[in-house]
């Protein structure tokens, strides 16, 4: 499978666009989801780490997935991370981790896969029972968000009530959305959601 983000991966941390938004996302997660040094988390599409390293200091561990392995050894080179995170170069929507976690989190990660009610049914899997996920990405978009010829798009953002649905057909139930971020690019206004729910 090719790296789509090896380029990506060498200026991920510095581009000030994407650590605002990633601020702004784990802000919103930490004052939104307890969190307990006997948790175990997953962190889908972990990527840089960056949402990774706000939440570390609050848990005992966290496995980050993600099937860019250029991204992940960005991530493991960070000392503040190490210790806490174990990485898994893994397509978590094909194959189980083969263990069960208190919380996913998710940022900027669902757009990028094809099958979303999967992708949910995977989650819901992977954990325990009364287990949360706290999943992020775009507010339904006109398709402007991404360069165009952007490979690996799937979906022009989420419409908040459909995504509910998939969440409950997958035994999620107290769903609560959060405006995360307000990102502005070219003139244009693109919310982005956390959505909040127990298993």
């Amino acid at each position: 499978m090719s790296d789509l983000f090896q380029e990506k991966s060498e200026t991920y941390d510095t581009n000030e666009r994407i650590k605002k938004r990633s601020t702004a996302i784990g802000e919103c997660i930490l004052k939104n989801v307890a969190l307990n040094k006997q948790m175990h988390i997953l962190d889908f599409g972990a990527g840089t780490g960056l949402i990774s390293t706000q939440i570390a200091p609050y848990v005992r561990q966290i496995t980050a997935v993600d099937i860019s392995e250029s991204m992940l050894q960005k991530l493991i080179s960070k000392p503040e991370l190490k210790g806490v995170v174990k990485v898994l170069c893994h397509d978590l929507t094909t194959t189980p981790t083969g263990e069960k976690y208190d919380l996913i989190i998710s940022a900027m990660s669902l757009h990028h896969i094809e099958d979303t009610n999967n992708l949910i049914k995977q989650f819901s899997a992977h954990l325990k029972e009364g287990g949360k996920i706290a999943l992020s990405d775009l507010d339904t978009e006109p398709g402007t968000f991404h360069t165009p010829g952007s490979e690996g798009i799937f979906h022009f953002g989420f419409d908040r009530h459909e995504l509910s649905e998939i969440l409950m057909m997958n035994s999620f139930e107290n769903i609560q959305f959060f405006t995360a971020y307000n990102e502005i690019k070219e003139d244009f206004l693109y919310p982005i959601f956390l959505v909040v729910a127990t298993k």
